[in-house]
């Protein structure tokens, strides 16, 4: 695992999401089509981001860096802003946590896409 299959996971989740809140808003198959591609994205960087790594380290990961990106997002594009100096505080938190996890940025062995039919 590594921030090069953890951030393109995040990404793709917020475009999965999007597409299905807009879907289950408004319908179209367009916004339905985009959740689904969002979210086929999503199962793959999940994939390659628990080849050769725990589903604790990943899970964790995971969940960090997309509540940094989403709590930029929503200062930058909908000017929200934290009420408390604590709340700032714990997104300080997660990024330290975040570099204590040791992610590296880009992988240290290549990614091989699993044989889908094979015996276990």
């Amino acid at each position: 695992m590594s921030y090069q299959d953890i951030i393109p996971l995040v990404f793709t989740e917020i475009v999965g999401d999007f597409g299905y809140k807009v879907f289950a808003n408004k319908g179209g198959i367009l916004p339905l089509a985009t959740g689904t591609i969002g979210y086929i994205g999503v199962i793959y960087y999940l994939i390659r981001s628990l080849q050769g790594s725990t589903i604790l380290v990943v899970n964790a990961a995971w969940d960090g860096i997309s509540s940094v990106i989403e709590s930029i997002a929503a200062f930058v594009f909908l000017g929200e802003r934290f009420t408390n100096y604590s709340e700032f505080i714990g997104i300080i938190f997660i990024l330290f946590g975040l570099l204590l996890m040791k992610i590296p940025v880009l992988r240290n062995k290549e990614f091989v896409f699993p044989r889908i039919f094979s015996v276990i």
